[in-house]
């Protein structure tokens, strides 16, 4: 398959100086003196996409993320190197970016329409679907220099993804605005995503890369440390990220499965807040303090507001008390359907042999849809137990194993 994004080599530096002074002095002097320091952003990135795949861009601040969406979407100009792009590109870089905010939302509508290549005509017939995706009110006709950032995400999400880009770029927009504008956002993506769309996903919830994206990309340092597969990619970052982070300085379970509870519903008090779709009311633990393979159960209750939230899913992590991740199952991977209509639920997590030997450790419980991108609520170390034996092993957790003496 064509690549509709052909990046060979990329280079791109910063001249850097002390001083602005600094910048003019280089220029008239007689002798070239050299007033800047080097800063190299990218140093020498390659880079293939193919038409309709998702792909994940992971790294720290500084990394290189931005710069290299900026240079993809012709923001910036590579130093050195080639890129070359096949198709229409839809950008959400910084929200309110190409907004004029002297004008109207309507009219910012048309604006970044022209500069995206559509002629008025053709966004005539486009804004009504905008307008209604950003569902902002009688704020469209409003300056948008009086918009709040939950306001110009809607815009600025409306605009990118209404207009059938062949690129959709997105460098973190979804953390701002409410959660049910970040479902109706990832819903269009999908939705896009299905129909052939090329998408790449800035974001720093590696999660959210590992649930939406095909493919992955870390950058570390201006360089492509790691590429491949988005669930592969995102646990090699993460692992980087705990252990080998220098500014920081998958154990699985024996067995693990849900018991739904069947409780009455009764009759629920609906949040003031009509961006709260569903929350975790109650988390219980059989016992805070058990011996290795004794069997853990988690309790869960929870409220759901909406009449029917699709693809809910519960997820239960196990943690040590610095945080380190041990094991974290969700009903989505595991395909278990728990009740998502409107009502109070209780569903139990059940450990039959919990594996683990002496410690603390804490339990984290969420509500997510579409498939854990967007999360409806959380509570971490929500319950804790302890595990206390008599001495019969070391280390973290027991694993089966056997003895063979040979000779």
């Amino acid at each position: 398959m064509e690549s509709i994004i052909e990046i060979n080599d990329i280079v791109k530096s910063y001249k850097l100086y002390d001083k602005p002074m600094d910048r003019f002095k280089e220029a008239i002097h007689p002798l070239k003196k050299v007033y800047h320091k080097e800063f190299t952003a990218l140093n020498g990135i390659t880079l293939s996409v193919k038409k309709g795949d998702a792909i994940g861009i992971l790294g720290k601040n500084g990394s290189g993320k931005s710069t290299l969406l900026k240079l993809i979407t012709g923001v910036l100009t590579p130093s050195n190197g080639q890129i070359r792009i096949n198709g229409k590109i839809s950008a959400i870089l910084e929200l309110g970016a190409g907004f004029n905010p002297e004008y109207t939302g309507r009219e910012n509508i048309y604006l970044n329409g022209l500069m995206m290549g559509f002629s008025r005509e053709q966004m005539e017939d486009k804004i009504d679907s905008i307008i209604e995706f950003a569902d902002i009110g009688v704020f469209i006709d409003q300056a948008v220099k009086v918009y709040s950032s939950g306001m110009f995400a809607r815009l600025a999400f409306a605009v990118s993804i209404n207009v059938e880009p062949d690129i959709l770029i997105v460098d973190e927009a979804l953390a701002v605005g409410d959660t049910r504008f970040q479902t109706k956002c990832i819903d269009k993506m999908k939705e896009l995503k299905n129909k052939g769309t090329t998408i790449l996903f800035v974001s720093h919830a590696s999660e959210q890369v590992k649930r939406f994206c095909n493919k992955a990309i870390w950058i570390k340092d201006g360089k492509i440390e790691a590429e491949g597969d988005s669930s592969e990619v995102v646990d090699l970052y993460e692992d980087y990220m705990k252990y080998y982070n220098v500014e920081k300085d998958e154990i699985i379970s024996e067995s693990t499965e849900l018991d739904q509870l069947d409780t009455p519903n009764e009759e629920l008090l609906l949040p003031s807040n009509p961006d709260i779709l569903s929350s975790i009311t109650k988390v219980n633990i059989n016992s805070n303090k058990v011996k290795t393979f004794d069997q853990i159960e988690i309790e869960v209750e929870y409220e759901v507001y909406e009449k029917v939230i699709v693809d809910l899913l519960l997820g239960v992590a196990l943690y040590t008390p610095d945080r380190e991740y041990i094991f974290g199952p969700n009903t989505h991977l595991e395909k278990v359907e728990v009740p998502n209509a409107r009502g109070r639920h209780v569903v139990k997590y059940i450990i039959p042999r919990i594996p683990l030997l002496g410690g603390t450790f804490q339990i984290d419980v969420g509500l997510f849809n579409n498939e854990g991108i967007v999360c409806l609520d959380y509570k971490q170390d929500i319950v804790s137990f302890k595990i206390v034996n008599k001495y019969f092993s070391e280390g973290l957790v027991y694993i089966n194993h056997k003895w063979e003496v040979i000779k």
